[in-house]
This record gives C-alpha cells, structure tokens and sequence, in this order.
C-alpha cells in the first residue's frame, strides 16, 4: 500500500500546481489533483510556496483546516468513485451530485469517510465499508 509521508503529500500538491502554472505536461494523478486544486483558489498561495508549506502546521483547535487533507481525501474520494470501490459508491456519489453538485457531493462524503475512519480507529476495528456508504446515501435524501 501507497503511504506517502507528510513532506511527499506536500511536495506532490506544491509539484503539481507549479506544473500548472508553467502548463507543463501532468501524470493522470497530477490531472485529477490539479483539478481539484483549481476548485480550491483560497489554497493558491500556500502551493505557490512550497518550502513554507512544508513547514506549516495546521491546528483544529484554532480553527485551521489542513488544505493538504482536504485535497487528499478530494483525490480518495475521486479514485473510489472511479473503480467503484467500496461497491455502491459511485451510485450514491451520483444521487448525491445530482442533488448538491460534485464538489458539494465530495464535501458530503468527506465527512462519512472522516467519521468510518475515525470510528475504525476508535475502536480498533477495519473501517466500515457498508457503513460509509450508508451515511453516504442518508445525505442524498
């Protein structure tokens, strides 16, 4: 299994949107990535500095969200929905997007997978696949 550490994730959002701007040639992960860092242009600064980016660090506890790990789990999201993996997933992807659009749809499922990997850690369980594709549908009504 693929575990990039903390610096490659930064370094491969901070690469690809450098790429962008000089509108140099992306690997199919870079195109899915880059596409989500243009639905993101609050981000645009921080990826434009990588050295700093690298360095930051993100607390909840005062109200700062990690943008690498909200573009992390838009690409997740984006490679599940594209094998269909948990099964299920990409037709409640569907149903959700038809209702909020895509990215409000990858917001939604972003707080079931937050909450299946959560609960897996808490109790020490493999995360719930039918579970997160339930909470995934109970948003679609």
């Amino acid at each position: 299994m693929f575990n990039p550490s903390r610096e490659e994730v930064r370094r491969f959002f901070c690469d690809t949107w450098q790429k962008t701007q000089a509108n140099s040639p992306l690997t199919a992960l870079e195109v899915i990535a880059r596409d989500w860092l243009l639905q993101h242009p609050e981000y645009e600064s921080l990826l434009a500095d990588a050295e700093a980016a690298l360095s930051q660090d993100f607390d909840i506890g005062q109200g700062q969200s990690n943008p690498f790990l909200h573009l992390s789990m838009h690409l997740s999201i984006a490679e599940q929905i594209s094998i269909d993996q948990p099964i299920g997933i990409r037709d409640a992807f569907q149903l959700l997007a038809a209702r909020l659009g895509e990215h409000d749809a990858h917001h939604q499922i972003m707080e079931c997978l937050g909450e299946m990997l959560w609960n897996a850690q808490r109790n020490g369980t493999a995360p719930d696949a039918s579970g997160y594709i339930d909470c995934i549908l109970r948003r679609t009504r």
